[in-house]
């Protein structure tokens, strides 16, 4: 799992509070959920999942009690 920062993710990161990672193909969202809560002890509202060519990535939405910034300049 390595997280994904662009200048259009950050903007994601700000309105949406949400997080964007690419992930292994095999993984469902049960255990990116499982993951991201343990890392980073969050609680995790939605993840949405895209796959385009060979890259997966997930779309993780925080609960409002947890600002995705804060995590993601952990991240940086």
């Amino acid at each position: 799992m390595k997280p994904i920062t662009t200048e259009k993710i950050v903007k994601i990161i700000e309105i949406e509070n949400t997080l964007v990672f690419e992930i292994e193909r095999e993984k469902n969202k049960e255990e990116i959920k499982k993951e991201i809560e343990g890392l980073f002890n969050v609680k995790i509202k939605k993840i949405r999942t895209l796959i385009r060519g060979n890259k997966k990535r997930a779309y993780v939405t925080l609960d409002k009690k947890n600002p995705a910034i804060d995590v993601a300049t952990k991240l940086i």
